[in-house]
């Protein structure tokens, strides 16, 4: 599974999503207050009301839950259209109550406002708008047109028209704020939650590639031994039938298919060594091994230590985790596809500190989203230029994202940059990602002061 293949979810397969019971749930609270409401107005503050009109407004509400609590399974998901509807209907009952209890005058008219939040947080973009638009007409109609709210005493209880402009600019800009805000959030929410939910895959991708490399490596290593064993047997069966031809031919298909399995098995060990030992490496070697799949696309990709006198000099010893395989596999990868021809990968430590840098000769890093490097699905990349460097990444930053939160799991911090911004060196000018850990949190002690690690676990038929 690569990060091509992930995909945001998006409003309209959300909506999907909503069951009807909690809707319903919704709606029975609601019919509840307006009640309560009504009678409290009605009982003790002697407003007078049109108690008829108002019963039928919330008699149409407990009809429409009836029916859809008989007649659908608790467990039905709504579709958005029907969503939509529901939403739709609630704000009209709530407009038409409003209009029976003195339009803008009423303080509950801030109530408008519950359905056009729902929609933004769990309808589509379109359906928002749609609620949102249906939501400014009805309080325009409202400041506009209402019966009145009227006392025992014949007095009718109404504020100044400029408070009713007031409410009426109020409502409008809390209806397009709020959806706005809701929205937003719950779409870098679900961003955010799809994104974790990608990196969880590669991440369990990678650690099934890694066990799979450790199975592979101790079933090469045990059947080795009845391998030799069937080899040197056919070879002593093929010297004494030299003069049975057929019984020959037999032994020598025997013993060619004998090693032919040890070169398949040896191949096998290559691709999945993995012991004990292998669970630590050294730097270098980690690096080498999330390099190693890009070594051969078409880019040269050189591999550094800083400062070079030191060569292998007081090398930290670091573990092999998925998380950092996969996190600088995926951040090289990046550099390889936007490279012009070269990337440089630069390790670096000293007593304290181990430090990655990965720089290409591309174009660099957008200087309009350099910020936002690591949030998930971001699309401000050319598209023109990304189709053309890679055909199937489609500029969404989920890869950038799932090696960043990687990294950061085993300690590191991550820093993006331009090459202008980093050396002077007049080919280095592309994009640079500096990884850096603290050493004492990565570094695995030297195996001289480590606890023994035991024997590998033997397999038994």
């Amino acid at each position: 599974m690569t990060q091509a293949t992930i995909r945001p979810l998006t409003g309209r397969t959300r909506a999907n999503w909503i069951r009807l019971r909690t809707m319903i749930v919704l709606r029975w609270v609601a019919i509840a207050g307006q009640l309560i409401a009504i009678n409290v107005a009605q009982l003790i503050y002697g407003i007078q009301l049109e108690l008829g009109l108002c019963y039928l407004a919330v008699g149409a509400s407990v009809i429409a839950n009836l029916v859809a609590t008989f007649i659908f399974p608790e467990n039905k998901r709504l579709s958005e259209f029907e969503n939509l509807w529901m939403i739709t209907f609630d704000l009209l009952q709530i407009a038409f109550l409003l209009f029976l209890t003195g339009g803008l005058n009423n303080p509950f008219a801030l109530l408008l406002l519950g359905p056009v939040t729902i929609s933004a947080t769990a309808l589509s973009l379109r359906s928002t708008l749609v609620l949102c638009t249906t939501a400014i007409v009805l309080v325009t109609l409202l400041s506009m047109f209402h019966l009145p709210l009227t006392t025992l005493d014949g007095d009718i209880l109404r504020i100044p028209r400029l408070f009713i402009f007031g409410q009426w600019t109020a409502l409008v800009i809390a209806i397009v704020f709020t959806s706005a805000y809701s929205r937003r959030v719950t779409t870098e929410v679900h961003s955010m939650g799809d994104a974790l939910a990608a990196t969880q895959m590669a991440l369990a991708r990678e650690q099934k590639l890694t066990d799979l490399g450790g199975v592979v490596a101790a079933a090469a290593h045990e059947l080795g031994t009845p391998l030799a064993t069937i080899k040197l047997t056919s070879t002593e069966l093929l010297n004494d039938l030299k003069d049975t031809p057929e019984l020959a031919e037999d032994a020598a298909l025997i013993r060619d298919q004998a090693d032919r399995c040890r070169d398949i098995l040896r191949n096998m060990g290559r691709a999945g060594k993995d012991d004990l030992h292998m669970h630590h490496a050294p730097l270098e070697a980690v690096v080498l091994e999330s390099a190693e799949p890009h070594m051969d696309r078409g880019k040269k990709v050189i591999l550094t230590q800083l400062p070079e006198d030191r060569q292998r000099r007081n090398q930290p010893t670091i573990p092999r985790q998925p998380e950092i395989i996969h996190g600088l596999r995926n951040l090289i990868q990046n550099a390889v596809d936007f490279a012009g021809s070269t990337v440089w990968v630069e390790t670096n430590w000293s007593e304290t500190s181990i430090s990655i840098r990965i720089m290409d000769d591309g174009t660099g890093f957008p200087a309009q989203i350099l910020g936002r490097i690591g949030d998930p699905f971001m699309r401000d990349r050319s598209r023109s230029r990304v189709s053309s460097a890679r055909p199937e990444y489609e500029g969404m930053g989920l890869g950038l994202f799932i090696a960043k939160t990687l990294l950061e799991r085993s300690g590191a911090t991550l820093r993006f940059a331009n090459g202008g911004d980093r050396t002077s060196e007049a080919t280095k000018k592309g994009a640079v990602v500096e990884v850096f850990w603290p050493r004492a949190k990565l570094e695995t002690a030297p195996q001289s002061e480590a606890e023994p690690m035991g024997l590998n676990q033997k397999i038994t038929p």
